[in-house]
């Protein structure tokens, strides 16, 4: 049980930006940490081709979506996307916060960055501040694409450290964060996959999205028709760690109103408060 809580505690700032492709490893005691995407595949992997958004699709102008976080019974956190377009740049921006008795246990104040071309759907980088418990780091990714080069400096706030790494990447990348937005840009029908590179902790690894079926899904926002969805990596540590889902709306926006995350410890669930245009 303790090793369960810690990785609620450690989980839920992550789950808040990345439903898609990043976990915390919470397989052996004492070991709940960020890792990236896991250890690399033993043979080489193709990675596919970054498709630029369908066209027509629109991306919001100004847009905040506020979620509710719930495990098991309770309200655990409050995670929120601000949307906003600044000529061909899409910049999303997301803060996730423990509310309640979970702040007493372990306060969360994170926060993150990042940008998409809407175009392309190629990322302009990411960017994260966080503070957990005595833990604060910030670190900055950004992609050089003339020179095929990913480059990411992290630094440890408390222990005044700085540590720089950098990773070759293909022509066009999404992110850890912007990737739930890029995938809404995409055609989304039931029995179709959408695959994308996502690059993150030096690493790119392939995401799939599968759509599998439609569904009513009432949440405080209201009651909408969608589609799930239901992200998987080929490598990495989402893979045999539990399962993702994304619930979009069955219209022309996608907007994803509800996302659920299944772990060996628990489930967790954001269910979307509110739709705001500023």
């Amino acid at each position: 049980m303790p090793n369960a809580r810690r990785c609620f505690r450690r989980s839920l700032p992550l789950l808040c930006v990345l439903p898609v492709c990043v976990l915390l490893s919470c397989a052996w005691p004492g070991q709940a940490q960020l890792l990236g995407l896991g250890s690399k595949p033993a043979g080489p992997v193709q990675i596919p081709t970054l498709q630029p958004p369908v066209a027509g699709y629109v991306f919001p102008t100004r847009q905040t979506l506020t979620y509710a976080v719930d495990w098991r019974v309770f309200t655990a956190g409050m995670a929120v996307f601000h949307l906003e377009q600044q000529g061909d740049q899409l910049k999303v921006a997301a803060t996730a916060d423990t509310v309640g008795a979970t702040t007493m246990l372990f306060p969360v104040v994170d926060r993150f960055q990042s940008g998409l071309d809407t175009r392309t759907g190629c990322s302009s980088g990411f960017s994260k501040q966080v503070q957990e418990g005595r833990r604060k780091v910030s670190s900055d990714l950004t992609f050089d694409y003339t020179a095929g080069k990913q480059t990411q400096v992290e630094k440890n706030l408390v222990k005044g450290t700085q540590k720089t790494q950098t990773a070759s990447i293909p022509a066009c990348v999404t992110d850890s964060l912007s990737a739930i937005f890029y995938a809404a840009s995409q055609r989304l029908a039931i029995g179709q996959n959408v695959r994308f590179p996502l690059a993150d902790s030096m690493r790119t690894v392939t995401v799939t999205m599968k759509v599998e079926a439609k569904e009513e899904i009432k949440t405080p926002a209201g009651t909408f028709q969608t589609l799930r969805v239901q992200p998987t990596a080929e490598e990495g540590v989402v893979k045999n760690r539990g399962n993702i889902w994304i619930w979009y709306t069955d219209d022309a926006r996608h907007l994803p109103v509800q996302i659920r995350a299944r772990l060996f410890w628990g489930t967790i669930t954001f269910h979307l408060q509110s739709v705001e245009a500023k």
